[in-house]
């Protein structure tokens, strides 16, 4: 009888192109298949809980997976580390129900946008340097104005194939890490694909004094990418959360 696992894990995303197979470039998912392929003696295929962009970052990334056989899950993760390369990391395996799905069964994802405004060279690989002043107060005004709708079409990648651009956002607001570091806390049920980057970039433009509080309405409020700002660079975003229903934590989901 087949039996369903989720497993947790992390990895630096330089290296590759975003999370998704694809037939140019190696991306995080041909990585855990090998691996899995590999240890388990069967081809193994992975779903992921979400998909992150080339060279995006995830401090906690969820992929369930069906094998033939039950599992040592500790046994395999200790395997999983042994193989894998440096820049991706098994925190633990769980054997789950058959009707358990790592994208869908997902409630919410929690992304981390890094930025700083004093030249690091120790922060420039997963922080964006911004070399302008910035009004994080007005930021934060703007950012809260997120979680009042619910149609983000403004923020998603033209030309995409999404049945929906309905997202519910339940957090989103502005950390200050330091004198010259912060980071946006952004947390959904779902994101579109390069939402997060072009939140973040409208925002700065807000910061900036480029946009008003009333054009940053009125950008959500007109659904065309072409009017939010641009796409920050990937390097500096994380996704730092996947939560799952607390009946699901019960039986061995809990993170």
């Amino acid at each position: 009888m087949t039996q369903r696992y989720f497993l947790y894990f992390k990895y630096d995303g330089t290296s590759y192109h975003g999370w998704q197979s694809q037939p140019n470039g190696n991306t995080v998912q041909d990585e855990l298949q090998r691996a899995l392929s590999t240890l388990l003696r069967e081809d193994v295929q992975v779903v992921g809980a979400g998909r992150t962009d080339t060279g995006v970052h995830a401090r906690m990334m969820v992929a369930h997976f069906d094998f033939s056989q039950d599992i040592d899950c500790a046994q395999l993760v200790y395997k999983l580390n042994r193989i894998l390369p440096r820049d991706i990391s098994a925190d633990k395996v769980v054997k789950v129900g058959g009707d358990m799905h790592a994208r869908f069964s997902a409630v919410s994802r929690t992304y981390h946008y890094y930025v700083h405004q004093h030249k690091d060279p120790f922060l420039r690989s997963y922080s964006c340097q911004l070399t302008y002043p910035l009004d994080f107060d007005l930021m934060n005004r703007a950012a809260a104005m997120l979680m009042e709708y619910d149609d983000f079409a403004a923020f998603c990648k033209s030309n995409t194939d999404v049945k929906t651009t309905l997202c519910k956002v339940t957090e989103a607001r502005w950390v200050r890490d330091g004198e010259y570091q912060w980071h946006f806390v952004i947390t959904a049920n779902r994101f579109l694909r390069n939402m997060v980057r072009a939140v973040v970039g409208t925002l700065v433009d807000v910061g900036r004094g480029r946009i008003t509080l009333d054009g940053f309405m009125r950008i959500i409020e007109g659904k065309q990418r072409s009017g939010a700002g641009e796409s920050m660079p990937g390097n500096a975003l994380f996704l730092e959360r996947i939560e799952y229903p607390a009946d699901l934590q019960a039986h061995g989901l809990d993170t």
